[in-house]
């Protein structure tokens, strides 16, 4: 292990009301990670980032936090019967590979440009893959409702399946038959996000739901399988790196544990398009936020000058936004659970 892995700075001070916020941010983002299965460290990462954690000790934090959230939200989900293990365990192994590599370019990009050039690399990251996908899953989310919320396999996932390219593999949980090799990209791609950003959920779910055709309540479940791998073996190596703060796994998983339970109950009350829906509005509000902190970590770098009361003025607004993205998620899905729940309690009527 390095000096640099030692370096006390890595960790902040923890303030009770740091502390309050951290614990909060864990619940909601446990919430969403129920409800969509993407892990929620799209709202976890950037959550602690705003309160000075940096990039790479977020990011580690985060992983360390999530397996056994996942393994509980798997769980949970098993037992409603939206869970294709056969699936998440195939497509964990090839984001196992991608994690180690993801932890390898960290590794290289703090060694020569530092913490700063880390922020930038993790924040540049989220703002291009959330705004792509959250973009994209919205439009098709927007689609889904004006059809009356029927879920269509996309025209790409359709070829796949109709290419016989050995080896074949039978899904039956998901009701569908693909080639492994399409299989390894997409669990690869959701492996590498993860140890890029602490996230590979809303990788991991659009691509099953778009390229390999699986039911969005499914993918959403499935993920939670993946999240449990990746997590724990993401979680030793970023450890022995001495990147994990012990303390903001135990924050965050106390809140996370209680909201992760909450969110699996709330796909049991609504459609499939709203669970796309509360994943893109909240991916384009933090790809908002982290935009608005960019310049901080551009200044740091001697990239580019700013006065201290305009990177004062920036991160607040983005912190505010953070917090804001934190809110319409919740609200949305406990909203959705309210009104799926009275008219189901009506038709019983």
């Amino acid at each position: 292990m390095d000096i640099l892995s030692l370096d006390p700075t890595k960790f902040i001070d923890l303030s009770t009301m740091a502390i309050i916020f951290l614990f909060l941010v864990g619940f909601i983002g446990g919430l969403v990670s129920g409800f969509i299965g993407s892990g929620g460290a799209f709202v976890l990462t950037p959550g602690m980032m705003s309160l000075g954690v940096p990039g790479t000790v977020a990011v580690a934090s985060n992983m360390c936090h999530k397996f056994p959230k996942a393994l509980v939200g798997a769980i949970k989900r098993f037992r409603y019967g939206q869970v294709d293990v056969k699936m998440g365990l195939i497509m964990a192994a090839s984001a196992g590979i991608g994690v180690q590599i993801g932890i390898h370019i960290q590794r290289i990009i703090l060694d020569m440009w530092g913490q700063a050039g880390s922020d930038l690399y993790v924040s540049l990251s989220f703002v291009f893959v959330l705004v792509f996908v959250g973009g994209y899953v919205m439009k098709d989310a927007v689609k889904c409702a004006r059809c009356g919320g029927v879920e269509e396999t996309t025209a790409l996932a359709t070829r796949l399946q109709k290419i016989e390219l050995w080896p074949m593999i039978n899904f039956p949980r998901s009701g569908l038959r693909i080639s492994l090799w399409f299989t390894l990209p997409v669990g690869f791609a959701t492996g590498m996000l993860a140890a890029t950003i602490a996230v590979g959920g809303f990788v991991g779910v659009p691509g099953m739901i778009y390229v390999i055709g699986v039911p969005g309540l499914m993918a959403s479940a499935t993920e939670l399988v993946i999240a449990f791998a990746m997590g724990l073996g993401g979680s030793i190596n970023w450890a022995m790196h001495g990147m994990v703060d012990i303390r903001l796994v135990l924050i965050i998983l106390g809140g996370s544990l209680l909201g992760v339970q909450l969110g699996a109950i709330g796909t049991t009350y609504v459609r499939p398009h709203m669970i796309k829906m509360v994943m893109a509005t909240i991916m384009l509000i933090v790809a908002v936020s982290r935009g608005l902190a960019l310049p901080t970590y551009l200044v740091k770098l001697g990239v580019m000058n700013m006065g201290p009361d305009t990177l004062n003025l920036l991160n607040k607004v983005s912190f505010a936004s953070m917090c804001m993205a934190l809110l319409i998620g919740s609200g949305i899905i406990l909203g959705s659970m309210w009104i799926g729940r009275r008219a189901q309690l009506a038709e019983a009527v």
